[in-house]
């Protein structure tokens, strides 16, 4: 099995900045692509941004220049910085992992709980 946990979200000011954590742990072989997605209700979840194991990066448009996201292999974590907050930036956040548990299985998608981040003054 495999965990995903997050962390670091919350009520942040208009201007102000976050931090999310995800940390996965539990049977894994290899780990490829991690990101983040967010969803508020009544809409689809969307791409925030991914990193590939190599560590090339996309992002959204409507984060770019505003969210970093940065991975640390040796702890399976990765991170997303969020600076310059909007009240359009709130949703629930949610992390995802695009895993090998064994040698010989296909890889999968993880996806973590999903973490609150609210922007408001």
């Amino acid at each position: 099995q495999v965990q995903l946990v997050e962390s670091g979200g919350g009520l942040v000011q208009p201007g102000g900045s976050l931090r999310l954590s995800c940390a996965a742990s539990g049977s894994i072989f290899s780990i490829y692509t991690m990101g983040w997605h967010r969803q508020v209700p009544g809409k689809q979840r969307e791409l925030v941004a991914s990193i590939i194991s190599g560590g090339s990066t996309n992002y959204s448009d409507f984060v770019k220049g505003r969210f970093t996201i940065s991975r640390d292999n040796a702890k399976n974590t990765v991170y997303l910085q969020m600076n310059s907050l909007k009240p359009d930036d709130t949703a629930v956040y949610y992390c995802n992992v695009f895993l090998r548990i064994r040698s010989y299985a296909a890889p999968s998608t993880y996806w973590g709980q999903g973490t609150q981040v609210t922007v408001s003054s």
